[in-house]
């Protein structure tokens, strides 16, 4: 019996052609492989957007696909993050000869988790084994990268995939897999994955899962999301002063959906910054988002949520 492999992996770009999105990378990305020769390189962005595949297709199509499993290594810098994963496994793989090509790869993914001395250690590395080894390194925030690492690294700054690629992906995915889905479920998983084609997958095969014709209502519950609408109408109650109904609702929402605070507030914003002038007039979304930004840092500092939630419900009664 045949082992059904999660979606995302299922469909995950095999050439560099078939990567959603990021079009000038990928030309870029293209011109390296016909030349036969690769710098190395730095990926930035958030995730979900293609950093990972965009490396495997372009050593995929370098190397083809016995060569890629000995000319290719990929690390998760985040489980291996300290200076003896640089002097021990990088420098082991880098200093050996390619498999049947000039030089071999190493992905180093969540590069900006690396402690600053194995930092240190890598960009010695990547001048020592110029010759035999190329160097991909995938963060999603380049700051975190010291800048020696930087200098040394072509960088391709990846950013969120448009609505409508994602909704070409999504569609092509549910045909392939005869998955019944209608419209405003598609435009759903759009909303909550916010230019995440990885996310927006895997609640797509959670939801085929659920039911077999799949509701716009499954994708929020599977993706433990709120309707914009319903956050709308909470804002609204609160506009109207009426902090009662509000709290019911912001009750119904996290055992309903079991969204955590920082879901609730930061979908908060997400509907506050959608709100048309006659709903919200830009300065009173100047305020908001001052006061958003407050509640969201004493959360993170780990004040109480719920305490914290309903402390910003009782500051929104200012806007009514």
């Amino acid at each position: 019996m045949e082992i059904e492999m999660p979606w995302v992996e299922k469909y995950r770009p095999k050439r560099l052609v078939d990567v959603v999105g990021q079009k000038n990378i990928v030309e870029r990305l293209q011109s390296y492989v016909n030349k036969r020769n690769v710098p190395n390189m730095l990926f930035s962005g958030s995730a979900g957007i293609g950093k990972t595949s965009s490396s495997i297709a372009l050593a995929k199509e370098l190397f083809g696909e016995p060569g890629f499993q000995q000319n290719f290594l990929e690390l998760n810098a985040s489980d291996e993050r300290g200076i003896d994963v640089v002097r021990n496994t990088i420098k082991d793989f880098a200093r050996t000869l390619a498999f049947n090509a000039d030089f071999k790869i190493i992905f180093l993914d969540e590069a900006d988790a690396l402690t600053s001395d194995a930092q240190q250690a890598l960009r010695r590395t990547m001048e020592k084994y110029t010759k035999t080894a190329r160097f991909i390194l995938s963060c999603n925030y380049s700051s975190r990268i010291i800048e020696p690492i930087q200098s040394r690294c072509v960088v391709f700054r990846f950013t969120p995939l448009q609505s409508e690629e994602i909704k070409g992906k999504l569609l092509e995915i549910a045909k392939t897999e005869k998955v019944d889905i209608e419209p405003k479920a598609v435009d759903a998983i759009i909303y909550v994955s916010q230019g995440d084609l990885r996310k927006a997958i895997n609640i797509l095969q959670g939801s085929a899962f659920m039911e077999k014709k799949v509701a716009e209502h499954t994708v929020y519950n599977v993706s433990s999301r709120a309707r914009p609408e319903e956050i709308k109408k909470m804002i609204e109650l609160c506009f109207k002063h009426k902090f009662k109904e509000a709290r019911d609702l912001l009750d119904k929402l996290m055992f309903e959906y079991g969204m955590s605070g920082e879901d609730v507030i930061l979908q908060l914003y997400r509907t506050a910054m959608d709100m048309t002038e006659e709903e919200l007039p830009t300065k009173k979304k100047i305020e908001l988002v001052d006061i958003i930004g407050e509640y969201n840092f004493r959360m993170v500092q780990g004040a109480n949520e719920r305490i914290q939630i309903e402390a910003l419900l009782a500051q929104l009664m200012k806007f009514g």
